[in-house]
């Protein structure tokens, strides 16, 4: 029985906003599906794959229920949870840090309310976090955000090469004002605190940069997704998390992309690989 379990989410299309269209982030959450596959010991039976219309935030929210009762019950001892979608920000709403903004991401199903994005229809790095901090212990959880942290780094250049960034602006001017000028945490911060710290984030770039939406090769990405997977499959997952970062930023930089890719974690964890494939036993 296996006991790894992974989520692999990618939204090109928004029902309620047409032209914030993109279009790597299937390819995505595709490729993510079969690199686990190929390199990690994941057969597609413990992988969920939610895509555009199927990646609601009911929908996500659910399995990623799942997959932590799983855990929970000593079922599952690495979970692995990928989004490819556009990122944004929300007005935080905790009242204990009342200075900062709280980093969102997107579904299929983004709506607003009030001016504002809805809560019902939007996934907030604290409802993440308070799912992820559930987790037992000894349970590795590996998360990766091909996503934008903020809505600002993107370079004229940029849109004579094919490349869009994955952040969409708070819906009105009334939600930009709220959340302008005020200190932004950012996404490593909400999801590696209170806990967790033992659990593994990768984000695509810096939390004052974006990420991007790139035709490569005549089809497309993310970039930091493309590069990831380019980068694990030509090494066969024999290199530590700390040397695949150092190739992806290489490869990202001399391919002329401003975003620099993070991983957060403990300093032990750089140093290994990612979990291999359990043995089979032999007959």
């Amino acid at each position: 029985m296996s006991t790894r379990s992974a989520l692999c989410v990618g939204v090109n299309k928004f029902h309620n906003y047409p032209g914030a269209a993109l279009q790597g982030c299937v390819a995505d959450a595709n490729n993510m599906s079969l690199l686990l596959q190929k390199l990690l010991g994941f057969t597609s039976g413990d992988i969920t794959l939610l895509t555009d219309e199927q990646a609601t935030k009911a929908n996500i929210v659910k399995h990623l229920k799942e997959m932590i009762a799983g855990a929970k019950a000593n079922k599952f001892s690495y979970l692995v949870f990928s989004l490819s979608s556009h990122g944004t920000r929300v007005p935080d709403r905790e009242g204990d840090e009342v200075d900062h903004q709280d980093e969102a991401f997107c579904p299929h199903d983004l709506a607003e309310k009030g001016g504002e994005w809805d809560r019902d229809h939007i996934i907030v790095d604290d409802e993440l976090r308070d799912l992820f901090i559930q987790l037992p212990p000894n349970v590795l959880l590996e998360v990766y955000l091909d996503t934008c942290h903020s809505g600002t780094g993107l370079r004229e250049i940029d849109m004579l090469l094919d490349r869009k960034p994955r952040y969409l602006s708070p819906p009105t001017a009334k939600a930009f004002y709220r959340i302008q000028g005020t200190r932004f945490r950012g996404v490593s911060h909400a999801l590696m605190e209170k806990g967790i710290v033992h659990h593994i984030l990768w984000a695509a770039c810096r939390d004052d940069q974006t990420s991007a939406d790139a035709n490569i090769g005549g089809s497309w990405h993310g970039a930091f997704t493309y590069f990831f997977c380019k980068e694990m499959m030509a090494c066969k997952n024999q290199l530590s998390r700390a040397q695949v970062l150092a190739k992806v930023r290489k490869d990202l930089h001399d391919a002329g992309y401003s975003q620099v890719p993070q991983l957060e974690c403990e300093a032990t964890k750089r140093d290994l690989g990612l979990p291999t494939p359990p043995k089979v036993a032999a007959a």
